[in-house]
């Protein structure tokens, strides 16, 4: 099965007010000259408005790098799925690993979020990945298993047409660090046969999984090439379009 592959550019805590929407400018322009690749990018919060103007009348879309699962209330900091549609969102980061294990997400919790990204009738991208020690202890693939059936307990087959998902080694983040493109395909295939044994044979051919770990344009065609990895979620090489761009270039190549 073809499957479009899907670049996103996680911005993180990263630019401002007027730096973010000129990166989108120069994203969305970039990303015209590769129609085969969707794109998106996730700015922070208060630039969301910004960079949505910045994209309008492109095929980029725009992001959120977090949502509540609440639709509304006495959440204090928090910021609900309404909002963010009011913004012009259109897909939505669940289970990103700083979120995990920076800020201390749980399963549950993750699993809540995305479960609402869905029923908010937005796409999903949910993240999975292993640590380090884990990947030293043999036990990737049951990490990626743990956190794919909690993270989509609840979602049914039609909605897994909104969602991909984001396999990133947490070793390898913003770290310089690469899976081997063997390592990263394995990863890949295995995460598809846990989709399969959950949703079907023919979800899990039609779900794209992306790879996340320090990808870049030196590496980004060798990696997306790979049957199993249908394109990147990019954390550092998404600030610069110079490097970001060659990234999507690599994706719609495998098309």
């Amino acid at each position: 099965m073809s499957r479009t592959p899907f670049v996103g550019g996680n911005w993180k805590m990263n630019t401002g007010p007027e730096s973010g929407p000129a990166l989108a400018r120069e994203v969305a322009a970039g990303a015209a000259e590769h129609p085969g690749c969707e794109v998106a990018v996730f700015p922070p919060f208060p630039f969301l408005l910004a960079v949505g103007r910045a994209l309008a009348g492109s095929a980029v879309k725009l992001g959120a790098q977090d949502c509540y699962f609440e639709p509304d209330g006495a959440f204090t900091g928090e910021v609900s799925l309404g909002m963010l549609k009011d913004c012009g969102v259109s897909v939505v980061l669940t289970g990103h690993s700083e979120r995990r294990h920076v800020l201390g997400e749980t399963d549950a919790l993750i699993n809540a979020k995305t479960r609402a990204v869905l029923a908010a009738g937005l796409e999903c991208v949910l993240c999975i990945g292993e640590k380090l020690e884990q990947r030293e202890a043999g036990q990737t693939d049951a990490v990626n298993e743990r956190q794919l059936r909690a993270g989509l307990a609840g979602v049914s087959a039609e909605q897994m047409a909104r969602v991909t998902i984001a396999y990133e080694p947490v070793w390898a983040i913003g770290t310089g660090k690469v899976a081997t493109t063997a390592d990263a395909q394995d990863a890949h295939a295995k995460c598809r046969g846990v989709l399969a044994a959950m949703f079907g044979s023919a979800v899990a051919q039609a779900t794209r999984i992306q790879y996340g770990g320090s990808l870049k344009p030196g590496n980004a065609a060798e990696l997306l090439a790979q049957p199993d990895i249908d394109g990147g979620l990019v954390g550092g090489a998404s600030l610069k379009a110079s490097d970001f761009v060659p990234i999507i270039a690599a994706a719609a190549g495998r098309v």
